[in-house]
């Protein structure tokens, strides 16, 4: 059985639909879900909210995700927590493609939406200054990360939300190769010139070799 929250959900894109926006009310919104107005505001603060996704939610979720990277597993960390997101949209399915449309003609709407996309970024920048903001331009690439990640992810969603892109594989698919391209600042700037080859017999021990590879690299 659906829970009150997911009826509630439910019965205002009915509405929605039906009626309009504008002329639908929380009353009408809790009367087609069969509750009162207190479940719908111990639920949703406006009728805003019951149409936006739970992006405090979905923000915790990525926090945490970002927090629990190491310094080799940050790409990975970000593809993960950009696939969060992707995958609670794709889990609401016409849900979320309603509300894109709903978005197009209610400017409250949208406005909420365009908002919460700045609060991704930030969240995203946050993590990745604190993994780049000592390496060279690391102030600059954490922000081009940061938006470009969000950029990429939402280049894909939009087509999915439109139904240009219908298959949730497909989706998935091509919001990896996009982080593809988004990722490539975090990896830093190609050394220019060809590759420094260092050759070395077997008898050095370990710190012997670093060494003669940091010696190599200088004489670049």
């Amino acid at each position: 059985m659906p829970t009150p929250r997911a009826r509630l959900v439910t019965a205002a894109f009915e509405l929605f639909a039906g009626q309009g926006y504008d002329a639908t009310t929380v009353d009408d919104i809790a009367a087609r879900a069969e509750t009162g107005r207190s479940t719908f505001f111990r639920h949703f603060a406006t009728k805003d909210d019951v149409v936006l996704p739970d992006h405090e939610a979905l923000l915790r979720r990525v926090d945490e995700r970002l927090a629990t990277t190491s310094a080799a597993g940050r790409e990975v960390a970000l593809r993960e927590a950009a696939g969060i997101v992707l995958d609670h949209y794709l889990a609401e399915g016409e849900t979320a493609r309603l509300r894109y449309r709903l978005a197009s003609s209610v400017p409250a709407i949208r406005d909420r939406e365009i908002a919460s996309v700045q609060r991704y970024v930030r969240l995203f920048a946050r993590h990745v200054h604190g993994w780049l903001d000592t390496e060279p331009d690391g102030p600059l690439r954490a922000e081009l990360v940061a938006s470009s990640v969000v950029i990429a992810h939402n280049h894909v969603l939009r087509q999915w939300l439109r139904g240009d892109v219908d298959d949730a594989a497909r989706a998935e698919a091509l919001v990896d190769r996009a982080l593809g391209h988004a990722l490539a600042v975090l990896r830093g700037p190609v050394p220019e010139g060809p590759p420094t080859v260092v050759i070395t017999g077997g008898e050095r021990d370990v710190e012997q070799v670093v060494r003669e590879v940091r010696a190599a690299l200088t004489r670049r």
